[in-house]
């Protein structure tokens, strides 16, 4: 657990300085006299739809890499592993198809998003450089955390991609990017450069080589890696629909689209301040997660799902509070558009569903690990079954905060059914009595706070209402020592500052 412990503390921290990054992005959005709610709104979009193009596009190639790398790292050497060689060649064909059919329904586009959202009409065909490079990113990075380098594809999609979007903000905001044109067109760049910059480290590297010869493993599990492959991407297709879907009703139903689509956004960004720690928990245990599997090390899986659920329900229940109790103060004290003040509510409903995702652990990681795999396929189907139509018709009735409500109702059972599948077939579930604690300790630094500094507004009140918050709860978490991975962190910190020698010195 040492080595999933350190990449994702490490991980995590490269991702919240991605963040930090991604919050003066969103700032430069969304201050008064930067960009339209329209402009950033097309932003969001684009990063929707791309997701949905990536789902489609990889026909199942990263579980392909997820399930099947540790059998061509087992039995081959570099220069003969032709996986990602042939999920690239997949992937590429499936992006194709992708492009064929969003020329063919192009027309279909125009009716359902020209009334509402007119400038993600006038940029369409710009989101297909920007899907294509998310696919291709995507992959790599898939086969890179095999390799144990997931701090570096967090690097690139959390800090990279931001320093690269807020140069192109900033050249708009100084005016050497005349009008907003340019700025969308370079921004349709962003992840092929990525995807550039990850495979040429690969290949310097030598920990990647492309080959159109086939193997031994790939000859021998070849009717099962097209078994698996079916399967999981039609159920992350799913997935991947329903997750996004709630973008696209916003943009096609509601009128003024894209200015609630950027209000939509804003939340979804101040929630992924919640997420971070999962994605660092993801990249470290996929590949610790097969090998167990192949191992059948079900005493191993058992523990970095308990262990992945108590540090992500910590973190999230935590920072769900410190941002709920600041955030109108915040859309006022940094002087952002008081249009963003209607995200408020949103990020309620994301951020309380942020909270049971991840405090489910990384369940869709196991399953999708183990031998019943198939299961992905079923449980997406019931989050569609359910997602779409409630998205539609919460969206239509209630506006742009219907989406977040049906999001998160929709996420809710996705996991429980997750949940309980776990439960019954391997006996294993993520919670004990320390759960609990941890959700009572968080409402608990709510109340006192909220109770105490309602009635006062402004940065120093921002910063005062922060800092009595983080003192209740933090000396709560280490107290009743809530994660078996809390204490050993500590006594780093400590060791690091040398808190304890100082204490013995005097």
């Amino acid at each position: 657990m040492s080595t999933i412990r350190r990449q994702s503390i490490i991980s995590s921290g490269v991702i919240y300085f991605g963040f930090a990054l991604g919050f003066l992005n969103t700032y430069l959005f969304t201050r008064q006299g930067g960009f339209t709610p329209e402009q950033y709104g097309l932003t969001g979009t684009f990063i929707a739809i791309a997701n949905i193009m990536y789902s489609f596009a990889n026909l199942g190639m990263q579980a392909y890499i997820y399930k099947f790398y540790p059998y061509y790292s087992d039995n081959l050497p570099v220069n003969k592993n032709d996986m990602i060689t042939w999920a690239l060649l997949t992937s590429l064909v499936g992006f194709v198809l992708v492009m064929i059919n969003g020329y063919i329904f192009k027309s279909l586009v125009i009716r359902k998003f020209g009334a509402n959202s007119a400038e993600f009409v006038k940029y369409y065909y710009l989101i297909f450089p920007f899907g294509f490079g998310l696919t291709m990113y995507s992959l790599l990075e898939a086969f890179a955390w095999q390799l144990k380098k997931s701090v570096l594809t967090n690097y690139l999609r959390e800090v990279q991609f931001r320093i690269f979007t807020a140069i192109l903000i900033i050249l708009s905001l100084v005016g050497i990017f005349k009008n907003f044109d340019i700025f969308i067109k370079l921004y349709s760049l962003s992840y092929i450069l990525l995807a550039s910059i990850l495979l040429c480290y690969l290949i310097i590297a030598r920990q990647i080589h492309l080959t159109l010869i086939r193997s031994k493993v790939t000859k021998r599990f070849f009717k099962k890696i097209i078994t698996l492959a079916a399967f999981v991407w039609s159920g992350g297709l799913i997935y991947n629909v329903a997750n996004f879907f709630d973008i696209i009703v916003i943009a096609a139903v509601i009128p003024e689209g894209l200015a609630y689509v950027a209000i939509f956004t804003l939340a979804q960004n101040i929630a992924s301040l919640i997420q971070a720690p999962q994605r660092g928990i993801i990249t470290a245990s996929i590949a610790p997660l097969s090998k167990a599997w192949k191992d059948k090390d079900l005493g191993k899986i058992e523990r970095i799902y308990y262990r992945s659920s108590i540090n992500q329900l910590v973190f999230a229940a935590g920072m769900f509070v410190l941002i709920w109790i600041n955030f109108t103060d915040g859309v006022f004290t940094f002087h952002m558009q008081p249009a963003y003040l209607k995200a408020r509510y949103v990020f309620l409903f994301l951020g309380l569903m942020r909270i049971v995702d991840m405090g489910t652990g990384v369940n869709s990681q196991i399953i999708a690990t183990s031998t019943l795999w198939r299961f992905e396929f079923f449980t997406g189907i019931i989050l569609l079954a359910f997602s779409l139509p409630l998205n539609y018709i919460l969206a239509k009735q209630l506006g742009v905060i219907g989406p977040a409500i049906a999001t998160f109702a929709a996420l809710t059972i996705y996991n429980g059914i997750r949940y309980l599948f776990l439960l019954k077939r391997y006996k294993l579930q993520p919670f004990t009595a320390k759960s609990i604690y941890a959700l009572l300790l968080a409402l608990t630094g709510y109340l006192i706070c909220h109770y105490f500094f309602r009635q006062y507004h402004g940065f120093l009140s921002m910063i005062i209402r922060s800092a009595v918050f983080l003192a209740i709860y933090l000396t709560g978490i280490i107290y009743l020592n809530l994660s078996p991975d809390i204490l050993p962190v500590w006594q780093t910190v400590k060791k690091r500052l040398k808190i304890g020698s100082v204490a013995n010195r005097q």
